[in-house]
């Protein structure tokens, strides 16, 4: 299936992003939605549908590298809520406008961001530890990455507030999205957003995945943990403006 040169060079600079998300900066795989929204500017939905075997390979990647790191516990809490999220996200992609929805995703991801900020500054530790915290970050999970494929920022805020140091994030984070984004395939099968044509698309750009799952696992090796901190969180805060305002 022939794709123009232009879209071609936004997928593959969606799928470097991807995979360097996966393997090494959480947050970097925002852009990526964007991009490929661009290439199928004709439908959104067809986009997300995308961009999400790109997930699957990334999550793959990183799973591989990272999947003795992952912390079950803080896994396992948040599954209830995730799929609380997920369902009435279904509804909404089918029937929802969606400007409406990635603003509101934005707004309370700012929200999420903001609570952490004052917790760390203020020494509110317990904060991390509340059920209703666990609760509405699995909920916007959920529903965020069912809706759009943004649950990154989401899962970064959460997983840096308790205290996980940076493989740990990525082996977790990579259990997370791999069980998740496999049981949205289904779901969007369903509603037409998974098609010949995007599938053909990721097909082409699943090597471009894979070099940057690679260069991913090696810049993280340079990357102190109160950096990487820093920048997962700088980077949810800029998607969720991004989202609220563009």
């Amino acid at each position: 299936m022939h794709f123009p040169t232009s879209a071609l060079l936004l997928g593959i600079v969606a799928a470097l992003l991807v995979g360097f998300s996966k393997t090494g900066m959480p947050g970097a795989g925002i852009p990526a939605v964007a991009l490929v929204a661009e290439v199928f500017r004709d439908d959104t939905k067809l986009s997300v549908g995308a961009v999400l075997p790109l997930l699957i390979l990334g999550d793959l990647f990183a799973i591989a590298y990272y999947r003795r790191h992952a912390d079950w516990k803080r896994l396992l809490s948040l599954c209830p809520y995730v799929v609380l999220g997920m369902v009435p996200a279904y509804l909404v992609l089918r029937f929802a406008d969606d400007d409406v929805l990635r603003v509101a995703i934005g707004v309370l991801i700012l929200v999420l961001l903001l609570l952490h900020v004052v917790r760390q500054r203020y020494g509110v530790q317990l904060w991390s530890d509340r059920w209703w915290f666990t609760a509405t970050s699995g909920v916007l999970a959920g529903f965020a990455t069912t809706v759009s494929n943004a649950a990154g920022p989401v899962m970064g805020i959460y997983l840096v507030s308790q205290h996980a140091d940076k493989h740990q994030f990525l082996g977790t984070a990579a259990w997370f999205f791999f069980l998740v984004n496999v049981s949205k395939i289904p779901g969007y099968a369903a509603l037409g957003m998974m098609t010949h044509r995007t599938l053909a698309f990721d097909v082409l750009l699943a090597p471009v995945v894979a070099a940057g799952a690679i260069l991913g696992v090696r810049i993280l090796r340079g990357i102190p943990q109160a950096m990487f901190d820093v920048l997962v969180l700088a980077l949810a805060g800029v998607a969720a403006l991004r989202m609220v305002f563009f």
